[in-house]
């Protein structure tokens, strides 16, 4: 029952990008921004963590768990180093995350013939 549960939600999640996508003017970049503070803000609440739970990665691994990832992050670093912690607890939540895909991003550079589209 989880794996239905998280392919249902984080196929809602798709489905409110398609829709925007769709129905509004909204550049990509726009709707990307727009997830991500989305996930922040709804971290920030406490929402959004209830909502990992229930779905697990159909919720943590699209966009708004990016952003939720950040806001629980700086809530961390908050508590722990007081106002610093605004700025660096995003950097740290975020520091495994951004690693790997630049490893990854670089292995597949390394495999495939990158070029300028002509």
């Amino acid at each position: 029952m989880d794996i239905f549960w998280a392919f249902v939600i984080g196929g809602a999640i798709c489905v409110i990008g398609q829709i925007l996508i769709d129905l509004t003017k909204l550049t990509p970049a726009r709707i990307l921004v727009f997830f991500v503070v989305a996930g922040c803000i709804l971290g920030g609440l406490g929402i959004y963590d209830r909502l990992v739970d229930f779905a697990g990665a159909g919720a943590s691994v699209p966009l708004p768990g990016f952003g939720n990832l950040l806001a629980r992050g700086v809530m961390r670093a908050v508590d722990e180093r007081g106002l610093i912690g605004v700025v660096t607890g995003g950097f740290t939540a975020m520091a495994g995350g951004v690693t790997v895909a630049v490893v990854f991003g670089y292995f597949a550079a390394l495999v495939s013939s990158p070029g300028m589209k002509e």
